[in-house]
């Protein structure tokens, strides 16, 4: 089953960046189809355990039948609060796999992929209220031109942020076909696909916080690794690779480090190895595998 849904990316890289014990404590905090889960329990003793998290209700249907692994159906923004719900205060690895499963591309009443048509919808769970369709039909000019520039890094976000408002003030928008004829003019033959597929990125990102979400997420991290654990963490966009990247090398997301009483730096991770993107194979196997990015830091 898992194949079908997701073949999950950078497998062995992410893994192995993990430096599993066998009787260690490890935290899978994106499950998906459990390709990476499935990984480590294969690395681990029968006294180790792993926490896995999900928000997606489908993910569900992937659980492993496994006595040392537990999936928690929620987001990994809570990390902290279920973990100690169950008694785990501290773990030796986190791994994280920032993108959107294939599973939900393919899903075309989801409304993730441009290759469908379906009802504006985007939710990584169905338990949130907000949906793209609010997005786009509610939120203020200024506000719409603030996601599109922001998460998809579109250079005419103002102008279509103006022709969504223009139209909606018509009729609502209530399709992904429909979200594409309102901004057809924006879409040059040559980068339809490409820009459509940043328009897509940027209201789905702004649905599911996503970025907020890895900041909560990450800031928790620090207390959470044992000393000598391991962060290991697959990022998919510029905007999620830049989080990480600086809060391995700064412990936060703005400004510098902190510095002590005699001006050394502290900062609660130290990189491992070099930036790790995935081998010509792979994206042969796996085209949505090509834009993947793999940072691992261990705690200080």
């Amino acid at each position: 089953m898992e194949r079908t849904y997701h073949n999950p990316v950078l497998l062995k890289e992410s893994v192995d960046g993990l430096s599993i014990k066998e009787d260690g404590i490890y935290v899978d905090v994106t499950f998906g189809g459990g390709g990476h889960s499935r990984e480590i329990l294969n690395q681990l003793g029968e006294k180790g355990q792993l926490i896995a998290f999900d928000q997606d209700e489908d993910a569900l249907q992937n659980t492993i039948d496994d006595s040392r692994f537990r999936l928690i159906n929620e987001n990994f923004r809570y990390i902290r609060q279920f973990l100690k719900f169950y008694g785990i205060l501290k773990v030796d690895g986190i791994l994280a796999d920032f993108g959107v499963s294939s599973h939900q591309f393919d899903q075309a009443e989801r409304g993730f992929s441009t290759r469908f048509e379906a009802d504006l919808d985007m939710r990584m769970s169905k338990k949130n209220e907000l949906s793209a369709f609010e997005v786009v039909n509610t939120y203020s000019q200024q506000d719409l031109a603030t996601v599109l520039f922001r998460y998809g890094e579109l250079k005419r976000s103002r102008e279509m942020a103006a022709a969504l408002v223009e139209e909606r003030n018509r009729k609502p928008i209530k399709t992904t076909a429909e979200l594409k004829t309102v901004l057809q003019r924006f879409l040059p033959r040559h980068r339809e696909q490409k820009i459509l597929a940043q328009v897509y990125q940027a209201i789905r990102i702004e649905v599911n916080e996503e970025i907020k979400v890895i900041e909560e997420f990450l800031m928790q991290t620090p207390d959470l690794l044992e000393k000598g654990g391991r962060l290991s963490i697959i990022s998919y966009h510029s905007l999620e690779d830049r989080l990480v990247k600086r809060f391995i090398r700064e412990g936060k997301f703005e400004g510098e480090a902190e510095k002590d009483f005699y001006g050394r730096t502290k900062v609660p991770f130290k990189k491992v190895g070099k930036l790790v993107v995935p081998s010509a194979e792979e994206i042969a196997k796996n085209s949505r595998a090509r834009s993947a990015r793999l940072r691992i830091a261990e705690r200080i």
